[in-house]
């Protein structure tokens, strides 16, 4: 299970205070829930866990922007529950753009709601032709009277259908592409507003598709000015990019414990797994690889805590490392448990599937590399 010991450079008391609590709450109230065997099983779970997360304060590093906070509760969260994981993390997305850009008006109406767990919130950027290319978007909000009026589909959208507010990204200026991007925080009870359907994963996380039909929003939905949206979601993105991978180590934390504890108990040939040599390798290999994706994960969000204005490239490489090497250990995780670890009720199965999606929200591994290089041949040219 998570433990801070390799990374407490990176933290303060406060920090690994907080990295035992939560542990802790995980192990003693998350980690027995049993897996949703549907998607409305999933959905009804993730508005549970919504309000005993918000009751028992863990959305609290979201509303102080401490990144290093926000990282050891995913970490915890991950390694016992990926829904509750889910949770958190959709309410960091959909609440950072309004901490950053809201008014006092929208940040009194629903920041309170969402850190204490009464709001579930979303984060709809993603479109059927606008995933790593999120200038490509085509949904419009056509500025009529007071208001907006948005069109378009938004889809692999999580929490869609179960959220009470949509952070929504929508073109102001098409032409401008994504400088005419801007950005709207939108009730779910909005007029116009629809669940269109569920997009069902292989592990449980509810997801869909919601559309947009003459939405009508007023203008004080608006985060920050005209065509500054697409600024707000990088920069929503790139602080929480490590929060990420910090689920990433905390599901690969989760993986390694299960391989330990099975490699010394289960017996072959007349002596316990752990003997074996191949299987040493393996539990070397793993532990090596989640202490490297820790340490890039908390210099990360250290360097941000401590005033960084961006941490582009320092998230990058904790996105793409921890995430990569996190499906690596659960996979090593499976093959050592054997047979056990591809039943469905273990833990290192539940792992296997939801690990998977990590290597593909808030940016693609490939996009992360893109964004590495771009950033180092910036510094070799002095444009940075």
């Amino acid at each position: 299970m998570p433990d801070s010991t390799a990374v407490r450079a990176f933290l303060t008391d406060s920090h690994l205070a907080l990295a035992t609590r939560v542990t802790e709450y995980a192990a003693q109230e998350l980690v027995s829930l049993p897996e949703p065997q549907d998607d409305a099983a999933a959905r009804a779970q993730a508005r549970e866990l919504l309000a005993r997360l918000g009751h028992a304060g863990w959305f609290a590093p979201i509303g102080n922007l401490d990144l290093r906070a926000a990282c050891l509760v995913r970490e915890a969260l991950a390694a016992a529950s990926p829904l509750a994981d889910a949770v958190f993390a959709l309410q960091a997305l959909g609440t950072v753009p309004i901490l950053l850009a809201g008014d006092r008006e929208l940040k009194n109406r629903w920041v309170p709601a969402a850190l204490a767990g009464r709001a579930m919130a979303s984060f709809a950027l993603t479109e059927a032709e606008a995933g790593s290319d999120a200038a490509a978007i085509a949904t419009t909000a056509r500025r009529e009277g007071v208001g907006y009026v948005l069109t378009g589909t938004k889809t692999f959208i999580s929490n869609a259908g179960v959220a009470d507010f949509y952070t929504v990204f929508a073109s102001t200026d098409p032409a401008r592409r994504n400088k005419g991007i801007s950005a709207f925080v939108v009730a779910a009870d909005a007029p116009g507003l629809t669940f269109v359907r569920p997009l069902v994963l292989s592990a449980p996380h509810p997801l869909g598709e919601i559309a947009f039909q003459d939405c009508r929003v007023p203008a004080s939905s608006r985060l920050g000015a005209e065509g500054e949206g697409f600024k707000l979601g990088l920069a929503t993105l790139d602080r929480l990019r490590a929060t990420v991978a910090a689920a990433a180590c905390g599901m690969a934390s989760r993986a390694l414990h299960e391989a330990v504890g099975h490699a010394t108990r289960r017996r072959q040939f007349g002596r316990s797994l752990a003997e074996f040599q191949l299987i040493q390798e393996k539990l070397a290999r793993m532990a090596t690889d989640l202490t490297a994706a820790r340490l890039l994960t908390y210099r990360a969000a250290w360097e941000k805590d401590r005033g960084a204005e961006r941490v582009t490239l320092e998230a990058a490489m904790a996105k793409a490392f921890a995430t990569e090497a996190a499906q690596r250990i659960v996979d090593d995780a499976v093959q050592i448990l054997g047979g056990r670890g591809v039943l469905a009720s273990h833990p290192v199965e539940r792992l296997y599937r939801a690990v998977r999606t990590l290597r593909i929200y808030e940016g693609t591994t490939e996009i992360q590399h893109l964004i590495v290089a771009e950033q180092l041949l910036k510094r070799a040219l002095g444009t940075v």
